[in-house]
């Protein structure tokens, strides 16, 4: 198979990623670029790899670079995935897509001007429990869908060490509850109305955080399920073998599943009745390589392997940009429900910024 050159902008989550790529057969990394002139030599010397800029133009002019890896934060997603597109390039973005329906439309046009995939990193799908999951799901194991609860619970106040944390750009709602509420979507894509309630926590404004860190949502798909998801990252957890940081749990006609994550976890009540645990200790240093399980480097490669052989194979890859344009009218729906009180369907924003539903997955 043919190997994908990658370029990787932003090392700080972008760290996951030089690992993957340098630990893949199907992976050639290329260049890496971040503006901190120090954690790009750090991370040159923990990898052993140098060919650094800290020079965004350098990569987008690279002809050795055939796909850009985008790990900046979210309001710089944009711009840079279009910078990428213009010159040629593949892209894939780590989540949320993008952090508002604006550039929508543009990114749209120039990927199909270009000709250029654009793959959306959510990296929970990758997960061996995930997987699992939805490979039952599909062969009927539990039946048809009757509702789904996602959720993301998790002590990141170290998080708030990153000075762009504190900014009023930077909200929890998009940077951690994208991942449960894309379980949403990857089951019930429908959503049509969204409703939640949202508060920042005392631990929040200690911290000096903007915008809300705890919050809960309920939503309505448009054939009538309903579906719910919660937030809340500045307080302690539980014992990890009591419950995980981020689960999605499936509940139909015939059966029940559970997908855990950052615990190698997966529980099933199948339509025959049997009820199964199953674990994967045996992958633990496949995804998580670093200090602790603060880094997502196995579901990386995970997906950086999956999109390189799309691309090759001329096969779709999800999330691609239609879904994580559907995604962003969600979260953004979600965004505006916390602001006024009131339910808000994603179809409105989506005309309110001119974007064709046709366009979205």
């Amino acid at each position: 198979m043919k190997q994908l050159r990658l370029g990787i902008l932003g090392l700080g989550e972008g760290r996951s990623t030089m690992s993957a790529a340098l630990q893949s057969e199907q992976i050639e990394l290329v260049q890496v670029c971040d503006l901190n002139e120090e954690l790009g030599r750090k991370r040159a010397k923990e990898f052993d790899f140098h060919a650094y800029t800290n020079n965004y133009d350098d990569m987008l002019n690279n002809p050795n670079i055939d796909a850009i890896a985008i790990y900046t934060p979210d309001h710089l997603h944009a711009a840079h995935i279009q910078l990428a597109l213009e010159h040629d390039k593949h892209v894939i973005c780590t989540k949320p897509f993008i952090d508002n329906l604006t550039d929508a439309n543009a990114l749209l046009t120039l990927a199909e001007q270009k000709d250029k995939r654009v793959f959306v990193g959510q990296s929970s799908r990758f997960f061996e429990p995930v997987k699992k999951q939805r490979q039952d799901f599909e062969a009927g194991l539990i039946g048809d869908l009757i509702t789904i609860e996602g959720y993301y619970h998790a002590d990141h106040r170290w998080f708030l060490d990153k000075p762009w944390s504190l900014q009023a750009k930077f909200k929890w709602l998009y940077g951690g509850l994208s991942h449960p509420v894309d379980f949403i979507r990857w089951y019930l894509p429908n959503i049509e109305e969204v409703m939640g309630y949202g508060m920042l926590s005392a631990n929040g404004k200690k911290g000096g955080l903007q915008n809300h860190d705890t919050m809960h949502f309920i939503f309505k798909a448009e054939d009538g399920r309903i579906a719910r998801v919660s937030g809340a990252y500045t307080g302690p957890v539980q014992p990890v073998t009591r419950d995980s940081e981020m689960s999605c749990i499936l509940r139909g006609t015939e059966g029940a599943s559970q997908a855990d994550y950052m615990d190698l976890r997966y529980a099933i009540t199948d339509r025959t009745g049997e009820e199964r645990i199953l674990t994967w200790e045996h992958k633990l240093k496949h995804y998580f390589r670093f200090e602790g399980k603060s880094h997502h480097a196995g579901e990386y490669q995970n997906y950086l392997e999956h999109f390189g052989q799309a691309i090759q194979n001329r096969t779709a890859a999800f999330p691609d940009m239609k879904e994580g344009i559907g995604t962003i009218a969600l979260l953004q729906a979600m965004d505006e429900s916390l602001t006024t009180g009131k339910p808000v369907r994603p179809k409105d924003l989506l005309e309110r910024f001119g974007v064709n539903p046709i366009n979205v997955r």
